[in-house]
């Protein structure tokens, strides 16, 4: 990652990074979801080309945590920008299935649906 680091901490979350790659960590969710979507926000519009949310840290992540990532996923967009996940843990790769979501976000290595426990 480069110099510019961008942190926030909200209630059990925190990201750190630059505009090409985030780290989130903790929990996504609606005491969260401020903070996050500020952090995202301003590294899709501050930057260019890809943004790299790693989520491998990530520990769980509610409706409004995933309202953020879909929020932020528009805004890249809009942008001329794409918002690529990476490694998704198992338990929210299944609600991005569930969901259909699989079908519209950037996801690194993509997503083996069938291979994935049901719920």
């Amino acid at each position: 990652m480069s110099t510019g680091h961008r942190h926030s901490r909200g209630a059990h979350m925190h990201i750190r990074g630059d505009h090409a790659e985030l780290v989130v960590g903790g929990r996504l969710d609606v005491r969260s979801a401020a903070d996050a979507r500020t952090v995202l926000h301003s590294a899709v519009d501050d930057g260019d080309g890809d943004l790299v949310l790693d989520l491998t840290s990530l520990d769980s992540w509610d409706a409004t945590g995933l309202g953020v990532i879909m929020g932020a996923h528009r805004r890249a967009g809009r942008c001329g920008r794409r918002l690529v996940l990476r490694g998704v843990p198992p338990q929210m790769q299944r609600l991005l299935v569930a969901t259909r979501l699989h079908r519209i976000l950037a996801i690194e290595g993509g997503l083996a649906a069938e291979s994935l426990p049901r719920v």
